[in-house]
């Protein structure tokens, strides 16, 4: 087998992502499952004047018709960016190189970058790449459809995450719909544990806050006086696996979403997930652990928080233990390195 070079292009992220944290976690395995395989990650950042001008163009708002997102020809390489080691700690392969070999460098683009491959001339240069769609909702990154189009046609895979995201793409790109690869992700159900279990309920703010604040402002004067509301916000993974640990109820805000890792998260540190399913996280979203509100339903919302809160039993910890196996095997590292190889397979087969 031929030695090749799997490459990610990734935005320097100055605050935590789960996309970026997926993103890291492959290229980790993709370097430790086959010798053959050297995988890394470029960060991109903006240039000065590149910066500048989209920053003006925002605050005047003199965008036109032409606009077509971030330009990839005016990116430049962000050579020192680390993430913060409170939020992705280990080993990160980095390079500073965006000259690639077409004879063995594929390249995956975020779904954000994708018209990135007709600005930097992939298919003209003769450099095979793949589209990672994490979150179809960010596919629409410039209003020049026919490059974008282009760069999903010219693309030698469309990788994605979950089963709604693959019916989604199949629908939007019926003639691409060969190259369309699920790739599975984990949780590390090591991590996430159950301890002692608190009348505390939490929930992540970033996620849709005009709706969080107004199932709070619901819940004033029906919320049991001894159960508090934890917002999830601003703090490290060894505190969110802290506090979810000894929660009994999480809260889903969850929207457009490719797939929803925090319910997941939740759910395996023993709580009771009631919310939005958030697109993606159809696939796991299932009685008795979690709880369905349709988006928008704050009413519904709040109703069932109580409910859950009047009938909660120490012992559906013990109950639900079947429940989490199934999810916890299903969003195993055993399963997402099973998917990497047979990702890394199939790239190796366009050299």
């Amino acid at each position: 087998m031929k030695k090749i070079n799997i490459i990610y292009l990734l935005p320097e992220m100055k605050g935590a992502s789960g996309g970026a944290k997926v993103i890291y976690n492959h290229s980790l395995i993709l370097n430790y499952l086959d010798k053959n395989i050297n995988s890394k990650i470029v960060h991109l950042k903006k240039n000065f004047l590149y910066k500048l001008k989209l920053s003006l163009a925002k605050k005047f708002k003199f965008f036109n018709k032409t606009y077509s997102g971030w330009d990839g020809k005016k990116m430049k390489i962000s050579k020192k960016f680390k993430p913060k080691k409170d939020w992705y700690e280990n080993k990160i392969f980095s390079s500073n190189n965006l000259n690639f070999d077409k004879k063995k460098d594929f390249i995956i683009i975020p779904e954000i970058w994708a018209h990135f491959a007709i600005d930097l001339k992939f298919a003209e240069k003769g450099i095979r790449y793949a589209i990672f769609v994490q979150g179809f909702y960010h596919m629409n990154s410039t209003n020049n459809f026919i490059n974008l189009k282009k760069s999903y046609d010219d693309a030698e895979l469309i990788i994605t995450t979950s089963k709604y995201s693959v019916s989604y793409l199949k629908n939007m790109f019926p003639n691409l719909s060969k190259k369309i690869f699920k790739v599975n992700l984990s949780v590390d159900s090591n991590k996430f544990k159950i301890k002692k279990k608190s009348n505390l309920i939490t929930y992540m703010p970033r996620k849709l806050p005009e709706h969080s604040n107004l199932l709070l402002f619901y819940l004033k004067n029906l919320l049991p006086k001894n159960w508090k509301i934890l917002p999830l916000v601003n703090i490290s993974e060894k505190e969110l696996i802290k506090s979810l640990s000894i929660s009994k109820i999480f809260l889903s805000f969850s929207n457009f979403e490719g797939l929803g890792i925090p319910p997941i998260e939740a759910a395996l540190s023993g709580n009771k997930v009631i919310g939005y399913v958030g697109g993606g996280g159809s696939e796991y979203w299932k009685k008795p652990i979690f709880i369905k509100v349709e988006n928008g339903e704050i009413e519904d919302f709040a109703k069932k928080i109580i409910k859950n809160i009047k009938t909660y039993k120490n012992s559906w910890i013990k109950d639900s233990k079947k429940n989490r196996l199934e999810l916890s095997n299903y969003y195993s590292k055993k399963s997402e390195k099973k998917s990497l190889m047979l990702l890394s397979n199939k790239i190796s087969k366009f050299f």
